[in-house]
């Protein structure tokens, strides 16, 4: 029987979809040429066929039009002048460990599918890469056979230079042809591809004739620099492709992107595991005095790691900034061992850091600490953690009921140190010292694993349970890897690199299978792009003596999210984390690995979905969000010295745009929300950061504090969960007449503002035949034609009835009074795909307008409850860097009536108002509610509140002397004035709906605490 997994995958992950229709939505609606019709051909023998080119495109402003309204909705910029020089090229942007290899595959059977485009080049810089491509290909043949008809592996070839044959078909068939290449095989004059064989024929030439779409993996390891184009791109540029597709996390040039999906994004929307890290430092013992200097500050202060306790909490690692006359003992909360302990100087970059001691002066350089190891017991203890963590993972994954198997990576430095045939039975110094800790650890967990028997076979066999994947020479010998210099390695060792990610391929499938013993797995770091096993939930780099292993590159290997054994990926946030065993500080570690995760992402710079969001959240209509609107926005916050040229915020930036006064209509119409907008997602940009668990520490549990268990509280937090689990519907009245009229209206507004008219491009070219007969064309006189309106195929009125009504669910009839009541130019322009997609939204956007302001109340549907569970849910772990942002971060005090521990908050007017709560006597019980787990129903979607409070009343109309109040958010210093459209009638709806649940709920928004106990009369 097979130990082979068959990965399942998910055609409908939206992120995925968005990334392929991107792309397809770029050629929507484009004409074809005429050119190719009497297009060149090339003299080929008699028993060859012709090459069949991929359909040819016109390129100029629809393109450029559906390029912005791509971007537009995708939240970046465009930018003319780029295009005009890069009119092929596209860059997708994707996480690693996100799917971007299924991405662009699935992009090329879209384009074949929706444009009838055949031809596909995919150019790699790597065979390690590549293998990968080969690899997925292989696992995706099912799922794309499914959703397309298509066998990928029918229909794709990996290009060898000993079988050129593969090249000739691709030329020559008319159908769907994927060539798959390493840039090495065509980027040389010297290349086989490039030269003339015996009977003159060239199939370079070929390649170029039939005008492939090319799609480029990772470019930015072939462009060269910013001074000299690499030969590898030149090579590219002489194809003269259709179109070229760019895909990669770490791109060095955004030519016309069209989708980003960065770091932050990922890690916000969990596709890819969490990251916890365990330093060798967890196990120092608790009462020793340990310090660690582990930062010289932007402010000449020296940060220290060291233990610490808050009341009522375990002793911690935790991180101080301090300078002289600093007490440790008082930083730590009073633990003994710090006793008369002192920062005795101020500290300087160049100088070590002083501390004062009863028992001598301690003296410390930056990234050092006071307890002292050896190389060698570092490595110990390093493999010690790894294994240990490794089956504490499997243990929890285990009990929680899911059959995933976990893998554990080492990185070493040297093969040496893992095989070495100096060695009497072979073993190198980390193999031995694995060995040892694996038996001893094994014996600790004897019980767990005895329970859990049949997913640890031959669990005692060491060598089982254990391999090393290495560069291999030619004839599969293990070898070291030589460096040109760090980082870039040598040819030839990149050749045996090569052999050695085939190995560790072959292997990928099999390795996740509990059938398979192998668990614990060395390799050299320099294979790591081979690594890309989504079940390794332990990574461990162990190189002597360096502490610098927190590199994105090589923790992304461990990122993608786990398989269980069916293969089906785990979407579970508790399982789904990845823990870093680290020869340094936590403190240290995170900030490194910040520092490598962000290094393209200037905080300062305003993005263009930062100006999209603050749009969309200023209460402007969707309709009138165009990329010429955002495009004004950023032109008017540069000439008044907003920002500068370069998108990057100016010194007094957010300060100045309070006093823009907009020359743009729309934008001065809501100009007080766009500036509290604008500012609020500029500080919110600044401090995204990816979170990392501090593995040394117990993790927090967020729990529900002890008070409610009392049976008085008891009772009110159970009438409190009965009052929010009601569920109610809204009903409201809308004139059907007005509506018809509004929309006509609008829409016909909207038309004679819509641009209609198209431009192409001319160029008057000569033609001569050279000696060998083909055709060269000089490049003439250019010249633009403005036609009278876009070309579009003719749609009846009950077609576009239709496409509307399926979109909005309106009645037909209504729909066609519509269409009907449009004036006669206007209503031609809905055969026009744009046009029809953005007369959807305006219809849209006027019916939740018009309901929400015709809602008249709401109604308890009878059987319906929401969970109590789901409505109190907060969220569990709470992290270190939770607690570096104290600005955000509410902790209960002793005797506090918050629900919960601890309240991640939006904003410092939050933290302000949960405070005030906190102090107040008569505040009986209060939590903050998660969005999405009590909502109510609104014309626009699901509407959560912030905050339940239940306070002492002592009105005498109430006989248990308490009221149930519940706030909207609390939108520090707002006016009602500031308020939106959509906010106001929200608050409507929430005013409703607590009428309609409870006669003792009240309901209202406030900007402060003063506010609160104004609007809801206490006193």
């Amino acid at each position: 029987m097979s130990n082979k997994i068959i990965f399942q995958f998910d055609d409908n992950l939206e992120y995925q979809k968005k990334a392929v229709n991107s792309v397809v939505e770029l050629f929507r609606g484009l004409p074809k040429s005429l050119d190719s019709i009497y297009a060149e051909r090339i003299r080929r023998s008699f028993t060859e066929k012709d090459p069949v080119r991929n359909i040819d495109i016109v390129r100029g402003n629809k393109l450029f039009q559906n390029l912005k309204k791509v971007q537009l909705k995708n939240g970046l910029f465009t930018d003319e002048k780029a295009y005009s020089k890069h009119e092929r090229d596209f860059t997708v942007e994707m996480e690693t460990g996100t799917g971007k290899t299924y991405v662009y595959l699935r992009t090329i059977l879209e384009l074949h599918k929706e444009y009838g485009f055949k031809k596909f080049m995919i150019v790699v810089p790597s065979v390690a890469i590549r293998k990968g491509v080969e690899k997925s290909i292989e696992q995706l043949r099912e799922h794309f056979k499914r959703l397309y008809n298509v066998d990928l592996s029918k229909y794709s070839f990996i290009y060898d230079s000993n079988n050129l044959g593969k090249v000739n078909n691709f030329v020559e068939e008319n159908n769907l042809s994927i060539c798959v290449m390493n840039i090495q095989a065509f980027n040389k004059d010297t290349n086989k591809i490039r030269k003339d064989d015996e009977h003159a024929k060239n199939l370079w030439r070929d390649i170029k004739f039939v005008r492939p779409i090319v799609l480029i993996d990772e470019p930015q390891k072939i462009e060269g620099t910013a001074n000299k184009k690499s030969q590898s791109l030149k090579a590219i540029d002489e194809l003269e492709s259709l179109f070229t597709l760019r895909y990669s996390a770490t791109h060095k040039n955004l030519y016309n992107q069209v989708y980003k999906l960065d770091s932050y994004e990922a890690y916000k929307k969990d596709l890819v595991k969490k990251i916890r890290v365990k330093t060798i430092n967890s196990v120092i013992s608790k009462d020793f005095p340990y310090i660690r200097y582990t930062y010289f500050t932007k402010d000449y202060r020296a940060r220290i790691e060291m233990f610490s306790q808050e009341q009522g909490q375990s002793i911690r690692f935790r991180s101080f900034d301090v300078e002289n006359g600093f007490s440790l003992y008082e930083l730590s909360g009073g633990l003994p061992q710090y006793k008369d302990m002192f920062i005795a100087e101020q500290p300087h970059k160049e100088k070590t850091l002083k501390i004062a001691s009863v028992n001598g002066d301690i003296e410390l350089k930056l990234g050092e600490s006071n307890k002292k190891l050896e190389d060698k017991e570092i490595i110990r203890i390093q493999i010690n953690l790894a294994i240990d963590n490794h089956f504490k993972k499997q243990f929890e994954i285990l009990e929680e009921g899911k059959r995933i198997k976990s893998l554990t990576l080492f990185f070493i430095d040297e093969v040496k140190k893992v095989r070495d045939s100096g060695a009497s039975d072979g073993r190198g110094v980390y193999l031995k010292i694995f060995d040892e800790e694996y038996l001893k650890i094994v014996q600790k967990y004897r019980e767990k694993i005895e329970k859990y028997k049949n997913y640890f076979p031959h669990y005692e066999d060491v060598n089982l349970v254990r391999e090393g994947y290495f560069a291999l020479d030619k004839k599969k010998k293990e070898v070291e890897v030589e460096y040109k210099k760090e980082n870039e390695v040598k040819a030839k060792s990149q050749e045996d690199i090569d052999r050695g990610i085939e190995l560790i391929l072959e292997k990928k499938d099999e390795l996740i299978s509990f059938n398979e013993s192998l668990a614990f797995i060395f390799s050299h770091s320099a294979l790591r792009e081979g690594w890309d096993n989504p079940n390794v939930f332990t990574l461990c780099t162990l190189k002597n003596g360096n502490s610098d292993i927190a590199k994105k590159q090589e923790i992304g290997r461990g990122l993608r999210l786990p398989v269980d054994v069916a293969g089906n990926r785990s979407l579970d946030k508790n399982v789904n984390e990845l823990t870093v065993i680290a020869n340094d500080s936590y403190e240290n570690f995170s900030r490194m690995l910040q520092e490598d995760f962000n290094k393209n992402i200037n905080k300062n710079e305003v993005t263009s979905d930062l100006l999209l969001v603050t749009l969309e959240k200023s209460g402007i209509p969707k309709i009138k969000i165009t990329s010429e609107l955002v495009d004004e926005f950023k032109k008017e916050l540069i000439e008044k010295r907003v920002m500068d040229s370069n998108n990057v915020l100016l010194k007094n930036g957010e300060e100045d745009i309070k006093e823009i006064h907009f020359s743009n209509e729309t934008l001065q119409e809501h100009s007080i929300q766009i500036a509290e907008n604008f500012v609020k997602y500029m500080v919110e940009k600044g401090s995204n950061r990816i979170e990392i668990a501090n593995g040394d520490n117990e993790p927090i549990v967020n729990k529900r504090r002890s008070f409610i268990s009392e049976k008085d509280f008891e009772n009110l937090f159970e009438e409190l969960g009965t009052n929010l689990s009601k569920k109610a519907i809204y009903k409201c009245k809308i004139d059907k007449e007005k509506y018809i009229e509004s929309s006509i209206e609008k829409i016909n507004n909207y038309i004679s503002n819509f641009d209609l008219k198209q431009i192409v491009e001319l160029i008057d070219s000569k033609g001569n035949y050279d000696d060998t007969g083909k055709i060269n064309l000089e490049k003439g006189i250019e010249d633009k034609i403005e036609l009278s309106e876009i070309e579009a195929t003719p749609k009846s009125d009950f077609e576009i009835a239709n496409y509307i009504m399926y979109h909005t669910m309106l009645p037909r009839l209504a729909i066609l009074k519509i269409i009907s009541g449009l004036e006669k130019e206007k209503r031609k322009a809905l055969n026009i795909q744009d046009v029809l997609e953005n007369v959807t939204e305006i219809l849209l956007e006027n019916l939740n307008e018009m309901k929400a302001e015709k809602v008249f109340e709401y109604e308890v549907i009878d059987g319906y409850v929401t969970d109590t569970e789901k409505i109190f849910q907060v969220d569990n772990k709470i992290n270190e860097e939770d607690f570096e942002n104290k600005r955000r971060l509410f902790q209960a005090k002793k005797g506090s009536r918050s629900l919960n521990d601890y309240y991640k908050l939006d904003s410092d007017g939050e933290k302000e108002f949960a405070e005030k709560l906190e102090n107040d006597k008569n505040v009986l019980l209060f939590t903050k509610l998660k969005k999405g787990g009590f909502v109510i129903d609104t014309p626009y979607g699901n509407y959560s509140p912030d905050w339940a409070i239940i306070y002492k009343n002592s009105s005498e109309n109430n006989e248990n002397n308490v009221g149930i109040y519940f706030i909207v958010e609390t939108k520090a210093d707002k006016k009602e004035k500031d308020l939106t459209t959509v906010e106001k009638n929200k608050i409507k709806c929430g005013k409703l709906h607590f009428e309609a649940i409870s006669k003792e709920v009240k309901f209202n928004w406030v900007n402060n605490y003063d506010d609160f106990k104004r609007k809801f009369e206490i006193i």
